[in-house]
């Protein structure tokens, strides 16, 4: 893949740099997923917006790309006052993360929370699943998390207590042996920066939000999650956006070091 970090870049009405703190969130592809959930409640709640977006992803994957989406969040953003950039990102390329980091903070400062909503999620089991395929996953669901993880620790001027990183992981490993794997690695890489950044006062969560419908469901796979689920639905973005926009409240700072399960008591 090629590295477009840079394009797509936007910024509007950006207030005073010391009004509001500035959230990068990646993974923000589509208008219906739940980076883009989580970047429009912080906005809502006083924060500025960095996110980044990859789209040869989703051209690749059944739901297909979302033409203006990147437009269309920025303008949600700004509705809530949040001053905002997009960055085009390939967390497969390694040198994608400082060069994210460079872009968010020439267009709008200093990151203090660092939101993991990028993956990469292809559908194969232990007998059909490619090496190709299982590097990639890796690459960019374990990997890329490390390498932001630590160029936000190296980068942060906040103040102590306020740094936040949340991660969003899932449990679901059979017949989806890549995702799975490289999310349990992605748990265990986000939870040592909660001990090992102890001295930056920032904290370190992750986040299982369960089966989120953002498009991707077919009507059995909705079924099948509503009869595990004892309230009979399947999560929504703004569920897993309100406990994103409460850890990053100071309310949830005493919140740290944990995997946090967010899916309505999905078995």
């Amino acid at each position: 893949m090629t590295n477009n970090v840079g394009q797509g870049q936007s910024d509007h009405g950006r207030p005073p740099r010391c009004a509001r703190p500035l959230a990068l969130v990646t993974g923000v592809g589509r208008t219906v997923g739940i980076g883009a959930g989580i970047a429009r409640r912080l906005a809502a709640s006083g924060w500025d917006i960095a996110f980044t977006y990859w789209s040869p992803y989703d051209e690749r994957m059944a739901w297909g790309a979302e033409p203006g989406a990147t437009a269309s969040v920025t303008d949600a953003l700004a509705e809530h006052g949040a001053a905002s950039t997009a960055v085009e990102a390939d967390l497969a390329d390694p040198d994608t993360p400082a060069r994210v980091f460079d872009e968010v903070e020439h267009g709008l400062g200093s990151v203090t929370a660092l939101v993991m909503c990028h993956c990469e999620s292809v559908e194969s089991g232990l007998l059909d699943t490619t090496v190709e395929s299982f590097d990639l996953h890796f690459a960019v669901n374990a990997r890329a998390t490390w390498l932001l993880i630590r160029e936000y620790a190296r980068r942060f001027a906040a103040a102590p207590g306020s740094g936040r990183i949340i991660s969003l992981t899932s449990d679901h490993t059979v017949g989806n042996l890549p995702y799975g794997a490289s999310k349990g690695a992605l748990d265990r890489i986000t939870l040592a920066a909660a001990h090992e950044l102890a001295h930056l006062g920032i904290t370190a969560n992750v986040i299982n939000p369960g089966p989120v419908d953002t498009g991707w469901m077919t009507d059995d796979v909705r079924e099948h999650a509503r009869s595990r689920t004892p309230l009979s639905r399947v999560g929504t973005p703004q569920d897993t956006a309100h406990l994103v926009d409460f850890l990053c409240s100071p309310q949830g700072g005493w919140i740290n070091g944990q995997l946090l399960m967010s899916n309505g008591g999905f078995a």
